[in-house]
């Protein structure tokens, strides 16, 4: 992508970036302006894109500000306004309160909350039997499904948290969709796949 076309992007994302709290989900600079980017080029409107990234801002502001300390580690990817939660939280009142607050974000239209509860004892036991690098994971979802034919990777986004991947989008077609499962599923280290993508065709 040219310099040209990054500007613009940055310029909607760098005044939220200042408006949110540093402690925030997923709210490093880098990751914002990666994200930012990838809603640049994707099949829908800037527009579209520009909603996201707002809601995104303001679910990292309530959660905070209404969890501060309870919140262990939690992202928020959003799509056309559909919500993912992802990450680790020690209960499961954690969890569903960290749903009603994302609920309660203007223009949300659904929420997956794939948050997983592990307690404390449970996150140190599983830290000295294995050891899942959920970066290497997502790193390697990144390049093989930008590597994969007939993939529009720029319409998906995906985590992973101890190996359980998540993604959340649009897949252009039921076969594009099963490509993409299949490239995951390949992947060393992966304990489970769960898609949350529509399938609709591009309007031209």
């Amino acid at each position: 992508m040219s310099y040209r076309a990054v500007v613009p992007v940055l310029a909607i994302v760098l005044p939220l970036l200042g408006a949110v709290p540093a402690l925030a989900l997923d709210l490093n600079p880098l990751s914002a302006i990666k994200g930012a980017v990838e809603h640049a080029v994707e099949d829908r409107s800037s527009a579209d894109a520009a909603t996201d990234v707002k809601i995104k801002a303001s679910i990292a502001a309530k959660v905070i500000d209404k969890m501060s300390s309870d919140v262990i580690s939690i992202t928020s990817d959003v799509y056309e306004q559909r919500v993912m939660l992802t990450g680790i939280v020690e209960t499961a009142e954690q969890k569903e309160k960290a749903g009603e607050l994302v609920k309660t974000v203007e223009r949300v239209k659904w929420l997956y909350n794939e948050l997983r509860v592990v307690s404390k004892v449970d996150r140190e036991k599983g830290a000295v039997e294995g050891f899942v690098d959920d970066t290497v994971i997502e790193t390697k979802i990144d390049a093989q499904l930008l590597d994969a034919s007939g993939v529009n990777s720029r319409n998906y986004r995906w985590r992973s948290v101890h190996g359980h991947v998540y993604v959340l989008g649009r897949a252009l077609s039921a076969a594009e969709l099963e490509k993409v499962k299949q490239v995951i599923k390949g992947i060393e280290g992966i304990q489970s796949l769960t898609t949350h993508v529509q399938i609709r065709p591009k309007v031209d």
